[in-house]
C-alpha cells in the first residue's frame, strides 16, 4: 500500500478554550438559573426605561407649567418664531432626543454586561 502516515481527525473541542461555558449552556436549556439571568436582563431595562420615561414626563408637565404660568410667551418672537414654539423646537426636542439616545446606549451597554457573565467561566 503506501508509505504515508494514517489521517489523523482534529477536533477543536478538545482545545482548552473551546468548550462552551455553563452559563451559557444554563440560558439556552432555560434552566432556572438561566431563567433569572434573562430576567436581571429585563428588569434591568425596564428599570432603565422607567427611570428615564420619568425624565421625559417631568420634562412635559414642566413645560406645561411654564406655558400655563407665563402666557405672555406666546406673544414674544425670537428670530421671528414665537418663544414658546422656539422653547420647543430649540430645548425640548433635542433633549428628548438625546434622552433616547441615552437609552439606546445604555441598554446596549446592560447587553453587553449580560453577555460578558453569560460568557464568563464558572
Amino acid at each position: 500500500m503506501s508509505d504515508r502516515p494514517q489521517r489523523e481527525r482534529v477536533v477543536l473541542a478538545h482545545r482548552r478554550g473551546a468548550r462552551m461555558v455553563r452559563t451559557r449552556v444554563e440560558v439556552q436549556e432555560q434552566t432556572q438559573v438561566g431563567d433569572a439571568l434573562v430576567r436581571g436582563l429585563v428588569r434591568a431595562q425596564l428599570g432603565l426605561a422607567l427611570r428615564l420615561a420619568a425624565v421625559v414626563v417631568a420634562i412635559a408637565v414642566a413645560l406645561l407649567v411654564i406655558t400655563t404660568t407665563f402666557p405672555e410667551l406666546a406673544a414674544h418672537s425670537v428670530f421671528g418664531i414665537r418663544l414658546n414654539w422656539f422653547i420647543l423646537a430649540g430645548l425640548a426636542y433635542p433633549l428628548l432626543y438625546c434622552i433616547g439616545r441615552l437609552y439606546v446606549r445604555l441598554a446596549e451597554q446592560a447587553e453587553r454586561d449580560f453577555v460578558r457573565v453569560v460568557d464568563s467561566e464558572p
